[in-house]
């Protein structure tokens, strides 16, 4: 041990099961809190991204239970393994897309974001760490396999013995000789957010008298939103309801879909509701859109931001090109097609956006599971979005429902849910792929359910900048008029595995477009599960989730 810098080397052993998901490493807090679990990932981090030493760390996370504690043991590892500085949000507090914007802005090495996103926090809830490159984004598999490998044969990490920083302070600290800045995690955000809307229009649009409501569902979001749209905007005060993040989110599931934010889908359903409703999750990443009882799909979300991006100074210029993971719904290709610009279908996960952006060929992306984006991060967008369709309201007049429906008139409407089966035995989920995936070649040219099966596919990608290659994302059934039924297993959960099964049906004639979605989509949903075999592989009868 060296006294003088008070640092140590602790000998540990490796532990299984550490290898990253879509969106970083989660798992439940308990079993974050068994001993060295943390630090052994910590180390694996510091040990498969070098150029760390000597560099910037910005560091953050969404609040939940163990958010401080592990906040603690960072800094100090980061101390003892060299980092020259971090900066971190006050409170350990910064959403998953404000952390992107300040790696960005102040040209950091990387980051280290803390949450596991929509999952149930509390101590006997879910935690997470990722680990984000120089240009804000999750770092590529690359990175996440050199990670994991690390943990495979860790056997020893470096921390510093150095007291608890004082995290609730702004200002310059030290951490074993290693400089800290902590930050307001709002404030920089808040300015690119002014760089890229009409915030006089917006303030306008209030001042009229219209009225919103934005559940933050007691998650980070709650302080950006209450800065942004109650303090710049002018919204009056109690526009954000659940706004401080709470360690258990209050006992909510912050999800924002009609599933988890009931009191919202409530409150938009009632005689006298808001003309605009929004939610966010528990990083700030995600988000849900409401007009009165009329709730907006991401999909369709996505696609009229890219319709009408022009009408945003941010985007005044027009769009490069819109990219959608390949689960999300066809809509924003129709926009795309219409002018003339790019659309890019990858694999979940934003990480797949990264080099897209990076590289300047699209401007917007969009995930199914309620993440929006654009070029400003590269991190999905909770705040972003609501601001985005705020400003669409104030500078058109029209109500969420009305430009939906003209949407749809114009471009057809996709319909569209997914249907999730959670918590199912992971054997059970494997056999399940494992089945269908052995009947693809012989489906394509069948009828099932009436419809002609135009390719039947596991969905594999060629990223078009760097030429690396990501095969089995999911199984695809397409059929001859463009309907789909996409199966995949998420890997976002922390217990069991989720089968996620989507369904979209494509409407051109108006006649059409006022279908309730689930009645439209009958016919797939008995496909899916007749063909998947879902009953005889899971005993599961009904999806736990429909969104």
């Amino acid at each position: 041990m060296n006294k003088e810098l008070r640092l140590k080397v602790v000998n540990t052993q490796s532990v299984s099961g550490q290898r990253p998901g879509t969106s970083g490493l989660r798992k439940k807090v308990t079993v974050f809190q068994q001993a060295n679990y943390l630090e052994n990932f910590v180390q694996a981090i510091f040990n498969a991204v070098p150029a760390l030493k000597g560099g910037t760390l910005v560091l953050g996370g969404d609040g939940r239970f163990y958010n401080r504690v592990a906040v603690q043991i960072i800094l100090k590892m980061a101390a003892a393994n060299g980092i020259a500085q971090v900066i971190l949000g006050r409170g350990g507090i910064l959403s998953t897309p404000a952390a992107s914007s300040v790696i960005r802005k102040y040209a950091a090495t990387g980051g280290i974001i803390l949450s596991a996103s929509h999952n149930p926090g509390g101590p006997d809830g879910d935690f997470g760490i990722k680990y984000n490159t120089d240009n804000g984004g999750p770092a590529a598999e690359k990175i996440t396999e050199a990670i994991y490998q690390h943990t495979t044969s860790i056997s020893q990490y470096q921390i510093s013995d150095a007291a608890d920083l004082d995290l609730d302070v702004t200002g310059s600290f030290s951490v074993a000789g290693m400089a800290v800045e902590i930050i307001d995690p709002v404030a920089d955000y808040a300015v690119l957010m002014q760089d890229l809307f009409d915030f006089d229009a917006i303030r306008a649009w209030f001042a009229a008298g219209n009225r919103m409501q934005f559940d933050a569902m007691s998650a980070v979001a709650g302080p950006y939103a209450a800065e942004i749209i109650e303090g710049l905007l002018g919204a009056p005060q109690g526009t954000v309801v659940n706004g401080v993040p709470l360690e258990d989110f209050g006992g909510h599931h912050p999800d924002p879909n009609p599933a988890h934010a009931t009191e919202l889908i409530a409150t938009m359903s009632a005689t006298d509701a808001p003309d605009f409703g929004a939610a966010s999750d528990g990083d700030a990443d995600r988000n849900m859109v409401l007009g009165r009882n009329f709730v907006v799909t991401p999909s369709d979300s996505l696609a009229v931001l890219a319709a009408n991006a022009t009408l945003v100074p941010g985007y005044r210029k027009g769009l490069a090109g819109v990219a959608r993971s390949m689960p999300t719904s066809a809509a924003v290709d129709a926009v795309a097609k219409a002018l003339g610009i790019a659309c890019y279908e990858t694999p979940t996960g934003w990480k797949f956006f990264g080099n897209l952006l990076d590289a300047g060929k699209v401007t917007l992306c969009g995930e199914e599971s309620y993440g929006t984006g654009s070029d400003h991060v590269r991190e999905k967008d909770g705040v972003w979005a609501v601001l985005f369709w705020l400003n669409l309201l104030a500078v058109t007049g029209k109500s969420v429902e009305e430009i939906i429906t003209e949407h749809w008139a114009r471009f057809g409407r996709h319909i569209y849910s997914r249907h999730d089966f959670e918590e199912i035995a992971s054997d059970a989920a494997e056999n399940l792929m494992a089945a269908l995936r052995a009947r693809l070649p012989e489906l394509a040219g069948q009828s099932l359910g009436g419809q002609v099966v135009r390719l039947a596919d596991d969905f594999a990608y060629d990223d078009p900048v760097d030429g690396s290659h990501s095969a089995r994302q999911g199984v695809r059934i397409i059929f001859a008029g463009g309907d789909r039924i996409i199966y995949r297993l998420s890997g976002t959960g922390t217990a069991g595995a989720t089968l996620r099964v989507y369904l979209e049906k494509y409407q051109a004639d108006t006649a059409g477009h006022g279908a309730e979605t689930q009645a439209a989509l009958a016919d797939l949903i008995t496909v899916s599960r007749q063909l998947a075999q879902i009953q005889t592989f899971t005993g599961m009868v009904q999806p736990t989730v429909v969104t």
